[in-house]
Formats: structure tokens, C-alpha cells, sequence
């Protein structure tokens, strides 16, 4: 008989990559926000697709740590 225990190691591994978007949806906006501030200084344009990669990266990752909390819950 199988156990349904959820597997511990997963979960925490799941909310580590929950806990880095949460930060990277914080930190991208605010590097948007600097290269639209003033978008006639020279690192107007490394500003600009370095937020845009963090809020990717941020969305990317919520669903991998939601993914990876759902297959701690439910094994396959």
C-alpha cells in the first residue's frame, strides 16, 4: 500500500523557486520603472531588457515552483 505522504524535500525545493519570483516580480517593475524614468540616459536600453528578462524570468518561475509544489503533493 502506498504511502500519500507529500515528499518534503520537493516542497521546500518548490517554495524556494515561489520565494525567488516573488522577489524578481518586486525587483523587475523597479528596474522598468528606472530605464522609463529617463530614457535619454545610455543605460536606458540595458535597463530596459534587463526588466523585461526579470519579469519573464519571474512569471517562468512561479509556475515552476507551483508545478514543482504540485508534484511534492501529488506523485506521479
Amino acid at each position: 500500500m502506498q504511502d500519500n505522504k507529500t515528499d518534503k524535500k520537493l516542497l521546500f525545493k518548490g517554495l524556494k523557486t515561489l520565494l525567488f519570483s516573488l522577489l524578481s516580480l518586486f525587483m523587475g517593475p523597479i528596474l522598468l520603472s528606472f530605464a522609463f524614468s529617463k530614457p535619454d540616459e545610455p543605460l536606458y536600453l540595458p535597463l530596459l531588457i534587463i526588466g523585461c528578462a526579470i519579469c519573464a524570468m519571474a512569471v517562468f518561475m512561479m509556475f515552476k515552483g507551483i508545478k514543482i509544489i504540485m508534484d511534492s503533493m501529488f506523485k506521479k
